[in-house]
């Protein structure tokens, strides 16, 4: 398989957030999701050391074969101003495969006057 990839990005606490991952196998055919359900985690570090806050959404979409992945604003608010780390991992009869992993930068949003 050719994951995991990393990708980190940045997000303003509160709002919605969401990407897709389109897992591919080593010789760039679509990685077949039938069968697996998927997670988002996120942790203040990475390892034995970090502990679990929170988890984002993933959902498995066969028809196109990728991991949609969202942060809500639900789920948002719960991030303090930090930077965490995240794993999005797929499972499928007792096989976890992490297909992406990264960063997530949390900052204040900026509301205008006019909200």
């Amino acid at each position: 398989m050719a994951f995991p990839a990393t990708y980190n990005f940045n997000y303003y606490r509160g709002d919605s957030y969401s990407f897709s991952i389109t897992p591919k196998n080593a010789n760039g055919t679509t990685f077949d999701l039938t069968g697996y359900s998927a997670s988002f985690n996120i942790a203040t570090a990475r390892g034995s050391s970090g502990v679990f806050v929170t988890d984002g959404s993933a959902t498995i979409d066969t028809i196109n074969g990728r991991v949609d992945c969202a942060i809500t604003p639900t789920v948002g608010v719960e991030l303090g101003l930090t930077t965490y780390y995240y794993d999005v991992e797929i499972t499928k009869n007792d096989k976890v495969y992490t297909v992406v992993t990264g960063t997530i930068n949390v900052t204040q949003d900026i509301t205008g006057a006019g909200a």
